[in-house]
């Protein structure tokens, strides 16, 4: 219960999926939760559901594309809390169609929240704790998909590849600096959440595509959120302090084979 206790984290993406299951686990080890998204609606199911279970937390509706609502989220987590410890840039899209298929406009509008929205939650998640002066942690959402190729995923490839150098790089620069600031990617393979539910669904057979997605991985299902979210409050607390630039892969074995 007390893994991350007292530390102040942001949760882009808190609404649901990955981001809500880090927010409710970070929480329950302690944390004080600042949930962001542009589910307004959910994001405040999430923070009373934290609050339910005797932790704390607030929500800020945020497009993390746009980098005066990160200014206004730093604003409002050091006026709310008056540190910060922990950004863990969940928030994410994803869209199929092949390198033919993909329209420029949805390139962009992909890359813009997974790989922008990762690059502006680090540099002002970096700003932030260089204030504080305590250090801290930040965990960039990437995916196997940021490590292998997908035929049918190449803007999502991209966007997660991206992630993943840039965290090294964010990384590097924070250890030269003597910042006390690490920066990890985490890399879930498929995990059912709702985003992956509506691509099936966008897809055709849900129940078939379900199957087809658990056929890739050798465990032989599909993950949890829980189980990414675990692994966030690992790269959260002191438990990985000599962990910076590393990629915690959580995969069901996909990117063994």
């Amino acid at each position: 219960m007390n893994r991350v206790k007292n530390k102040i984290a942001i949760v882009t993406g808190g609404a649901s999926g990955l981001g809500k299951s880090s927010a409710i686990l970070l929480a329950r080890e302690g944390a004080k939760i600042v949930i962001t998204d542009v589910d307004e609606e959910n994001g405040n199911k999430v923070v009373q559901d934290i609050k339910n279970d005797g932790g704390e937390a607030i929500f800020i509706k945020q497009d993390v594309s746009k980098e005066e609502e990160w200014k206004m989220v730093i604003d409002t987590t050091l006026k709310t809390y008056g540190k910060l410890h922990i950004v863990a840039n969940a928030a994410g899209i994803g869209i199929g169609g092949t390198v033919e298929e993909v329209t420029l406009a949805d390139w962009k509008n992909l890359l813009s929240i997974n790989l922008d929205g990762s690059f502006l939650g680090t540099q002002y998640g970096i700003k932030a704790m260089k204030e504080t002066g305590e250090g801290g942690s930040i965990i960039n959402f990437s995916s196997i998909e940021g490590l292998v190729g997908d035929p049918n995923l190449p803007a999502y490839n991209a966007s997660k590849g991206g992630v993943t150098i840039f965290t090294k790089s964010a990384a590097l620069h924070c250890a030269k600096q003597g910042y006390k600031i690490r920066v990890n990617s985490i890399h879930p393979a498929y995990i059912w959440t709702p985003m992956v539910e509506n691509f099936l669904k966008a897809q055709g057979d849900v129940e078939e595509g379900k199957k087809q997605l658990e056929s890739l991985h050798p465990v032989g299902h599909l993950g949890e959120p829980d189980d990414i979210g675990y692994g966030v409050v690992y790269l959260a607390s002191d438990e990985s302090k000599f962990m910076t630039g590393s990629e915690l892969v959580i995969d069901g074995g996909y990117t063994a084979q």
